[in-house]
């Protein structure tokens, strides 16, 4: 009995740090090397590749929250999201922010 209860503790204590871990959310990296990296990294298409200053030029012109509203809904030949429909706004954000950050370093 124990054991059993030792077990059942166990996998409560599991499936609740997965939950933190998902609530948690993607850091901006995070979401641009598993969807963003296939278009930004190689420029494919016409998307503004990580790193390049136009980065800067289209925040400055457009605005953080304009470029973020951008990527949600899809812009060009981007799908809403980059393709992640399981990416929340808030980690789309990120991603947008890290590919800023990347063309002031």
């Amino acid at each position: 009995m124990a054991r059993k209860t030792f077990l059942i503790v166990l996998i409560i204590g599991f499936v609740a740090g997965l939950s933190l871990a998902a609530a948690a959310g993607r850091t901006g990296q995070q979401v641009y090397e598993s969807i963003c990296k296939a278009c930004h990294g190689t420029g494919l298409s016409g998307a503004p590749k990580f790193g390049d200053k136009v980065w800067v030029q289209l925040e400055k012109k457009e605005g953080l929250k304009e470029l973020v509203k951008d990527a949600i809904k899809g812009e060009r030949a981007m799908p809403p999201k980059g393709g992640c429909a399981d990416c929340t706004d808030e980690e789309v954000r990120a991603a947008v922010k890290y590919l800023i950050d990347s063309a002031q370093k």
